[in-house]
């Protein structure tokens, strides 16, 4: 993508700088958007020739986000400039970009080269641009597709932020009934536990089952791409959860479920996140239309009684000094992991964080 336009000139915003940031804050309320700052990683303004604030832009990672322009100027070449300027800075690091969009302007991408992924209306269609795409993961999925005499073939999708014996009785039902389980680790390092550590764990945790391949998810299951922290002024919390998990159920059912042939996705209840629960939610609403049947198996909880276990409570056992508490919520892997000097760091992570990751 190339395109510039000697009729306007770009300035990179100095995040540090409140006044700026402001600047930017106002121009996005009167469009509806909920600027954040701490969301993004740079920030980019676009002027014309007489110093009027006309549109801006910002990148988080890989993903476009806050792509603006004033009304008055959307049938000029400010929008191309925007998405080229901030695109090229996204390739200069990665292979690929994603845009997260209202539906209704997605064709505005689509003209600039963008291919469309999946839609979730009424908020949100995501798009993509770059080397490399969906189908590179098509491949990477096509190079470990295992062969079976029968189609009892069930998928999972962990975190594992960490691996808990949860997890592991997850895994276990899913291999005790069906003859593969592919099991999609999250794979993008927005967990405390860094994605190599929790692979690692998984794999040690479950080496008794034969019949398990793990996978990676990259970028189209569960990722910031997927799921970015990108909130519509005049949307509610619970409505956006909702169409993001339904994105993501889309994704993994029309691009993912037909190269595995995958027949059945066994999750978790849920009782504690907002989001993973909308998630489970979709799930149910889209997976039975595709022929794949969802299984949710119920939190395991200790003692009978109603103490479910999750790695966030571990998570907040180790903040909070107590977790020979809930040590009983750990295989040998992680014990033997979170009481050797390697946990350190982490620790001192969830010691000094304040959200759930």
């Amino acid at each position: 993508m190339n395109f510039e336009d000697t009729d306007f000139r770009q300035e990179i915003l100095d995040l540090e700088n409140p006044y700026d940031v402001k600047l930017v804050h106002d121009f996005l309320k009167r469009l509806d958007f909920e600027y954040h700052s701490n969301e993004v990683d740079m920030t980019m303004i676009l002027y014309n020739l007489n110093d009027e604030f006309i549109g801006t832009g910002s990148i988080r990672k890989k993903t476009l986000k806050f792509v603006a322009v004033s009304p008055k100027f959307r049938e000029t070449t400010a929008f191309a400039q925007i998405i080229t300027f901030l695109t090229n800075k996204i390739l200069e690091i990665y292979k690929q970009c994603f845009v997260f969009t209202k539906p209704n302007t997605s064709i505005l991408f689509e003209n600039l080269g963008f291919s469309h992924i999946a839609t979730a209306e009424p908020l949100f269609s995501v798009l993509e641009f770059g080397y490399e795409t969906i189908k590179n993961y098509q491949e990477y999925l096509k190079e470990n597709i295992v062969k079976t005499k029968t189609d009892q073939i069930a998928s999972i999708v962990v975190n594992c932020n960490p691996f808990t014996i949860g997890h592991q009785y997850l895994i276990e039902k899913a291999a005790a009934e069906n003859e593969l389980v592919y099991l999609f680790v999250v794979s993008e390092n927005l967990s405390v536990f860094p994605f190599e550590l929790r692979w690692e764990m998984i794999k040690k945790g479950i080496a008794h089952l034969d019949n398990v391949k793990m996978l990676s998810t990259g970028s189209y299951i569960v990722s910031g791409a997927i799921f970015p922290h990108y909130f519509l002024k005049q949307e509610s919390g619970s409505l956006i959860s909702e169409k993001q998990a339904e994105i993501d159920v889309k994704i993994f059912s029309e691009y993912i479920v037909p190269i595995l042939n995958i027949k059945k996705r066994y999750v978790g209840t849920e009782n504690y996140c907002m989001t993973t629960a909308a998630y489970n939610r979709s799930m149910h609403e889209i997976l039975p239309k595709k022929n794949i049947e969802v299984i949710e198996v119920k939190r395991m909880s200790k003692n009978g009684d109603r103490n479910f276990i999750s790695a966030s409570k571990v998570r907040k056992a180790i903040k909070n000094d107590t977790l020979q508490d809930i040590i009983d919520f750990l295989p040998p892997v992680t014990k033997d992991f979170l009481r050797s000097d390697a946990s350190l760091k982490i620790k001192q992570k969830i010691y000094k964080g304040k959200g759930r990751h």
